[in-house]
């Protein structure tokens, strides 16, 4: 009798344990579960560094980035940046029309922006804009809002173009914001401080004749220096419209990686 009532305890306590390291499984199990699901969500989650980029047309483009808003030579009238956010920081390449509009800087609000454009760009500010104003110098940088911005030279090197850009006058820029290098030329053409650009990201290259560069010109500096990803932009001369498919083929057929990215930067013509 006294052997049964042991051996009834000891298959009761046995079966306890069971239960109990069942119950340890199944939440080690959905512990698993749920760190593989925090994982997945985190790889499915946007980046924080990522930069939005939104063409506006020709040389004028927008950047967001967490809360801040880049616009790079903004023209067109406030019209063209209907529906975009007020800029934080604002980005001057040149000189011509295409860059620098007194009459857009004047309709779009302003207050709270930091403008960065060369001594040349100053030059024709209005004083109401003198407070908000860095001067950059090809080689300069100057941090604003988190984004290191370096200058670099635009210019042209062809003898019957040298007259529209010449060296000094005008910034390209190498954006760093949040470790992401994107550039943006200006009106350049293929010069050696391009082609020693290095770590780029994001490209932004021009091809218009006659006032920077042919395809064949951009893409081979391109491949120079090797971003990752290249966005034609800038591609309208006179009276022709630079052929990108070529730039892209040209590129590609280079170095397959660098991932060629057409964006729509004339919105009111049929090209």
């Amino acid at each position: 009798m006294g052997k049964s009532i042991i051996y009834a305890l000891s298959c009761t306590v046995m079966l306890l344990a069971c239960k109990e390291a069942k119950k340890e499984g199944a939440s080690v199990a959905n512990s698993e579960a749920s760190s593989v699901l925090h994982q997945s969500d985190e790889q499915n989650t946007p980046r924080e560094t990522q930069v939005k980029i939104i063409p506006i047309e020709h040389a004028s483009a927008v950047l967001e980035w967490k809360n801040i808003t880049v616009y790079i030579d903004p023209v067109g009238g406030a019209e063209a940046f209907g529906g975009q956010k007020d800029p934080d920081l604002i980005l001057i390449t040149d000189i011509h029309g295409d860059h620098l509009s007194l009459e857009t800087l004047e309709a779009l609000n302003t207050k709270k922006a930091k403008l960065m454009m060369p001594q040349a760009v100053a030059d024709r500010m209005p004083k109401e804009f003198t407070p908000q104003i860095d001067v950059l110098d090809n080689g300069d940088t100057k941090e604003r809002f988190g984004i290191r911005v370096e200058a670099v030279p635009m210019y042209n090197l062809r003898e019957e173009a040298k007259q529209f850009h010449e060296k000094g006058r005008g910034n390209g820029y190498v954006l760093d914001m949040g470790g992401e290098r994107i550039y943006f030329s200006g009106d350049t053409e293929d010069i050696p401080e391009m082609r020693s650009l290095e770590n780029i990201d994001k490209a932004f290259v021009c091809m218009n004749l006659p006032y920077t560069m042919t395809p064949e010109s951009a893409a081979d500096a391109v491949l120079a220096f090797q971003p990752k990803q290249v966005y034609p932009y800038h591609y309208r001369g006179k009276p022709d419209v630079s052929d990108v498919a070529k730039f892209k083929e040209l590129v590609n057929a280079g170095n397959p990686d660098i991932e060629v990215v057409q964006l729509d930067w004339y919105p009111k013509e049929d090209y």
